[in-house]
């Protein structure tokens, strides 16, 4: 689901000026164009430097406005080259651009290139899954040819539909800023509120009438290098906008409460949930041999997984409100909030209460703020409250198991519309159990230091979709692919066996085939790495001190049962060293065992992550541990030639 949102704001420079007019005057001091007036203090990490920035808002009355934008950049390097595109949306009926011009300088402040609106590519917006929406793009790119190198953006936009004011986002990744200034223009009575994160930026307030301005301003902010495994919504400084009232597509709404924009929703979704009554007779017979309903409401979303599929449609109300249940029975596709509405309409047909739950979709997004009410929803999921069951529906997805969600919408707030309006609940936090890889590993040595290989890997979760995703894929590139992932010794061959996907578990077998799988062949001895792949392969580096939490994508059982049968006359001279290592979030364990009547080694090794987020008070226990299952994983197993 596509919320509409645009970053809209004012800034205004602080060398004397006032008004967005002047921004754009030949006064602007001509060192803001000069690569080498930047100082070495904002160069300190940094692709880009913001040189000078100011974005204005108008607010006009609930959902409507006009914003202004002045943006000068200095490129230092080609990881920056994305700051010489600008793609600005609008839609025909809600929302315009009006005019645009980009300038392009070279180190020396002087300007080589100059583009104009009528130079922008224009195209829809569609793009992947989406096949139908109404917005439109107005793209300008500049291919950066020398370094560094400065672009100008000054252009302005004007909209007659908003829900929220947006976000300012003062500063990106590994970018530093000389100046930046933010100003929104806005009715006293309007209910304007903000939200800041990561910064102590406050506003300068005055009044004229009935106008409130509030003027921000940002300077010589040094480069924020974020660290591996940190979420940039942890560390970036951001401010949020937001008024009580707006207007969408023409619907009026409330958004000072939860509540109130809970009940906006489902006033939108009041006329797309019913179906015919023989239609509804037809899903009562389906589901009359059933006995409880969670049986039914089972049976109702797995029927919806086999008849029906995803295709996003953003028509409408902003992408906002969903095609009616009877339309996505008759096409059988629809999208996150259309196919959501239609499981509702489902089990609505057998009489099982459920709510719709508008959430922020992606791994470690940014939980709502309870205290903030605004738009940051971009994704629908279901919510049916069984007494002491509460169970979650991802409704997108063909290959779900029933109740289980997942990274993409687990552990974080969500909007539930209810009958008394909205309320912001929990998704449900997996566990370890909820995610495992389990393998089992056949290898037979040959006396010349070769090998055959058989893998059987179990999986469940996040684990079970990656591997149902692979086999996806063309035949070459799932083998090019399954030895990257498990960062496998490169096979001679390797052959992928037809296996099950059934109550949740992804079954994947592997046949393999090694010239040479001994590392070191020495004498009557070989020495080998007693596995064909390792459970786990990060590492993270030392450092002095950890300054943010470090997210994994989610916590995690890993286990593998490797049997090793050795050539006929060796025997073992030397088994790696049982392990048991520990920290704060997690263990690994493996052991070796040297059967010597079936002349087999079989070690079992397990891995166990007990949570996706470790606090970066723990990150040096972390590190620690991560090297000591790296060395533990690198142990040899030594055989020798009988005697």
């Amino acid at each position: 689901m596509k919320i509409f949102k645009h970053l809209l704001a004012l800034l205004v420079l602080g060398f004397g000026f006032n008004g967005f007019a002047i921004a754009q005057d030949k006064k602007i001091p001509a060192e803001l164009y000069v690569a080498s007036t930047i100082p070495d203090s904002l160069k300190e990490d940094a692709n880009s430097v913001v040189r000078y920035y100011m974005e204005e808002m108008i607010v006009k009355g609930p959902g409507k406005a006009t914003m202004q934008v002045h943006s000068i950049i200095t490129i230092l390097n080609e990881k920056a080259n994305n700051e010489a595109e600008e793609v600005l949306s609008y839609n025909k009926k809600f929302s315009s651009v009006g005019s645009f011009e980009m300038k392009v300088y070279n180190a020396a402040g002087v300007m080589i290139k100059k583009y104009k609106k009528s130079e922008m590519y224009d195209h829809s917006a569609v793009s992947g899954e989406t096949i139908v929406s109404d917005d439109r793009l107005l793209v300008m790119s500049h291919t950066v040819a020398s370094y560094p190198t400065t672009v100008e953006f000054i252009y302005d936009e004007d909209y007659k539909s908003l829900m929220d004011l947006g976000q300012w986002t003062i500063q990106h990744d590994e970018q530093s800023v000389q100046n930046s200034y933010y100003r929104v223009s806005i009715a006293n009575n309007a209910g304007f509120r903000y939200l800041t994160k990561n910064t102590t930026i406050k506003p300068v307030k005055t009044s004229a009438g009935v106008t409130d301005s509030y003027l921000w301003q940002a300077s010589n902010l040094k480069a924020i290098k974020l660290e591996d495994g940190a979420e940039s919504w942890q560390v970036l400084p951001a401010i949020s906008f937001a008024t009580s009232d707006f207007e969408y597509y023409g619907m009026p709404g409330n958004i000072s409460t939860w509540q109130n924009f809970g009940k906006w929703i489902q006033a939108l979704y009041a006329d797309v949930s019913t179906l015919s009554p023989a239609r509804v007779a037809e899903i009562q017979k389906m589901t009359e041999g059933l006995k409880t309903d969670k049986e039914k409401a089972k049976f109702l979303y797995e029927y919806m997984q086999r008849n029906m599929r995803y295709v996003s449609i953003q028509l409408g109300i902003g992408g906002l409100k969903p095609f009616p249940a009877a339309f996505v029975d008759e096409k059988k596709y629809g999208d996150c909030k259309a196919l959501s509405n239609y499981m509702y309409t489902l089990l609505k047909a057998v009489n099982i209460q459920s709510y719709h739950a508008i959430i922020k979709g992606g791994e470690n997004e940014q939980p709502a703020d309870v205290s903030f009410p605004v738009n940051q929803f971009n994704h629908e999921i279901l919510c049916i409250p069984f007494k002491g069951d509460t169970t979650w529906l991802e409704c997108t997805s063909s290959t779900a198991p029933f109740g289980k969600l997942g990274p993409f919408t687990e552990n974080r707030n969500a909007l539930l519309v209810t009958e008394e309006g909205g309320k912001l609940v929990n998704t449900p936090k997996s566990t370890g159990a909820d995610h495992q890889f389990k393998s089992e590993v056949h290898i037979v040595l040959n006396a010349d230091g070769g090998a055959k290989a058989k893998l059987k890997l179990f999986n469940t979760g996040e684990y079970r979709s990656q591997y149902i995703g692979i086999a996806a894929m063309k035949l070459d590139d799932q083998k090019e692919y399954l030895i990257r992932l498990l960062n496998m010794k490169q096979p001679s061959a390797l052959e992928l066996v037809p296996a099950d996907d059934k109550d949740g578990v992804k079954e994947v077998d592997i046949e393999l085939v090694y010239e040479k799988f001994c590392d070191i062949a020495a004498g009557n001895k070989n020495f080998y790495r007693p596995r064909v792949f390792d459970l786990w392969r990060l590492t993270v580096p030392v450092l002095e001190k950890r300054k943010t939490d470090f997210y994994f994508d989610h916590p995690l059982q890993k286990s593998c049962v490797t049997t090793i049968d050795l050539p006929a006359g060796f025997e073992v001279e030397t088994l790696p060293t049982n392990q048991s290592l520990k920290f704060s979030y997690g263990n690994y364990e493996v052991n070796y065992v040297y059967d010597a009547a079936k002349n087999q080694v079989v070690s079992t090794a397990k891995f166990n992550l007990t949570s996706q987020v470790v606090p970066a008070a723990k990150y040096n226990e972390m590190q620690v541990y991560m090297d000591a299952v790296a060395k533990a994983q690198n142990k040899k197993l030594v055989i020798r030639k009988k005697a």
